[in-house]
């Protein structure tokens, strides 16, 4: 046997030339056993060359000879690189909590995973404000008004008590349905915000920045105290703690916006008195973005929003459901009128539209008398009027507009405007620009001054011509209401959605002026500034409007 094994590595030796000099033991076993399986299967190893490879092959990869292997320079490199990443995506993308939820990384990721980041230029940064300016006054409810139990409104972040059972007589959805207050819009704009898919905690990448002040709470209050000092104590505090703040420094407020929660003019008073308190006239607010339920014409900083309805949806196909059935709505009447009466001169639209609806046997009120008896006035019985006609008449309320316009778009009930201020002049945001596709128009004088028969004017317009406005009004829906905060995966763009959208375009471009060194003019006063707001992209000239007799200051 001995010999058998001598004589294989003479045989060895003898065809590579003799052993490598720094072939291990493991290797020259490794040969040996090559040769006995070459004696079974009368195969070779082919060369020297095959010999010395496989001597490198058996070479320990851990270790040396000599010192142990070093990695080469790209090794350390991609280490490095790796580590680096790390520690700026923990920088970055670390979430703070605000109110309770978490915040979305900021937008320097702009791309994640090979996909783009659907939030890149719309990040917005929420200020987390002192509870003096929103949660003390929504816990201070009671205050709001003397007459009315307003903390039943506060309630679900300001949707109000639920309403079940589509309310009465099922005139609303099954789901989403609320009793809604017209004022609670600051509550509503908070808490969606809370939620916003597009929040950040890192302002330097907010594309704009929210201010969530409950400036109408505070309105509220406070309007009939004599003392006007009282009245503007928390809009100066607020005004005071804003352009401290470093967030406010980097563009002077001009990236910054709030939504006040009621009309503009409670908060435009001026320094000799009168109505509501001076918000809005304090120099760091007017650098800002302001939304309101009704904007003034006259003054370039506010948009108007719609007012909040009864229908918060939380999912497309709740939406879609209510809109297939508004479409399917028997319309048993030709026009109505959801409103009280007013102790004024009967050559008012208003008295008007009241006495002509009383004469005809195609048109039905909701109001006066009728909504004095509890209940009678409730969401339900509202939307059960606003359902049953083809059009519902929008005479200005306590200001230009009404929230009845948006729970009349919700029913599918084509609005009937007798001022161009109530709405083609407010929700250039949400409304189309051609009134005449989802509205009528009838010109006050011809109904105060020359006894227009309302009936006469909506009865010659064609059906098919209804028919499609119908539609566009039904189409509308989505984009006047407030959906759930908490709903997800949502493809309608709702009121709050179109309107952070229009707020963040109105940055950028204030943004771009700056990088340019120069003020970007979108903020006019005056008789003129409601034309501004008409203009398109690239427009710059103004002229005559057919609007311009109503529109004096």
């Amino acid at each position: 046997m001995a010999d058998r094994c001598s004589a294989r590595r003479t045989a060895a030796h003898a065809r590579w030339g003799g052993w490598p000099a720094n072939a291990p033991r493991k290797a020259r076993r490794f040969f040996l056993n090559r040769i006995r399986l070459d004696d079974k299967t009368s195969t070779k190893l082919r060369s020297p060359l095959h010999a010395a490879r496989a001597v490198e092959m058996m070479k320990p990869f851990s270790r040396s000879t000599k010192r142990g292997v070093r990695p080469s320079p790209t090794f350390y490199v991609v280490v490095l690189s790796m580590f680096l990443w790390a520690l700026i995506f923990s920088l970055h993308c670390s979430t703070s909590l605000q109110s309770g939820d978490a915040l979305k990384p900021p937008a320097f990721f702009s791309f994640r995973f090979g996909r783009q980041d659907p939030c890149a230029g719309r990040y917005v940064y929420m200020y987390d404000l002192p509870p003096r300016f929103n949660a003390d006054l929504a816990r201070d409810c009671r205050r709001l008004s003397a007459s009315t139990d307003m903390c039943r409104h506060v309630a679900n972040d300001g949707f109000g008590p639920p309403i079940t059972g589509g309310g009465d007589g099922g005139s609303l959805p099954e789901r989403g349905a609320y009793d809604t207050d017209q004022f609670m819009l600051g509550m509503i704009f908070h808490a969606r915000m809370r939620q916003h898919e597009c929040l950040t905690a890192d302002p330097t990448v907010a594309a704009a920045v929210y201010v969530p002040l409950y400036a109408g709470f505070d309105a509220a209050m406070n309007h009939d105290n004599s003392d006007l000092t009282v009245r503007d104590a928390l809009p100066q505090d607020m005004a005071d703690w804003l352009v401290r703040r470093p967030e406010w420094r980097a563009m002077g407020g001009r990236d910054h916006f709030m939504l006040v929660g009621r009309c503009t003019w409670d908060f435009l008073r001026g320094p000799d008195g009168g109505w509501g308190n001076a918000l809005m006239t304090y120099p760091a607010i007017r650098n800002m973005t302001v939304l309101s339920v009704e904007a003034s014409p006259w003054h370039g900083n506010d948009f108007a929003v719609p007012f909040p309805s009864h229908f918060h949806p939380s999912s497309d196909s709740e939406v879609i459901a209510w809109q297939h059935l508004m479409r399917r709505q028997e319309r048993q009447r030709l026009w109505c009128f959801a409103g009280y009466s007013r102790p004024s001169s009967k050559r008012t639209v208003r008295a008007q539209i009241m006495e002509q609806c009383g004469r005809s046997s195609r048109c039905a009120m909701l109001g006066g008398e009728a909504a004095a008896t509890p209940g009678n006035y409730s969401p339900g019985h509202a939307m059960r009027l606003l359902e049953s006609a083809e059009f519902c008449l929008q005479p200005r309320g306590d200001g230009f507009t009404r929230k009845s316009t948006f729970d009349a778009i919700l029913a599918g009930c084509i609005p009937v405007f007798f001022h161009p201020v109530s709405a083609y002049l407010q929700y250039m945001w949400h409304l189309p620009r051609d009134y005449r596709s989802y509205s009528v128009f009838i010109l006050r004088d011809d109904l105060v001054g020359r006894n227009l028969s309302i009936e006469e004017v909506l009865r010659k317009i064609p059906s098919e011509k209804v028919a499609r406005m119908r539609e566009e009004v039904i189409r509308l829906i989505p984009t006047v209401m407030y959906r759930d905060p908490a709903a997800k995966g949502m493809q309608f763009k709702d009121a709050f959605d179109v309107a952070i959208g229009r707020v963040i375009d109105r940055v950028a471009k204030r943004r771009r002026a700056v990088a340019e060194g120069r003020e970007y003019q979108d903020s006019v006063d005056g008789d003129y500034s409601w034309k501004y707001d008409l203009l398109e992209d690239g427009q710059k000239d103004i002229g005559p409007h057919e609007f311009d007799p109503y529109v004096a200051t």
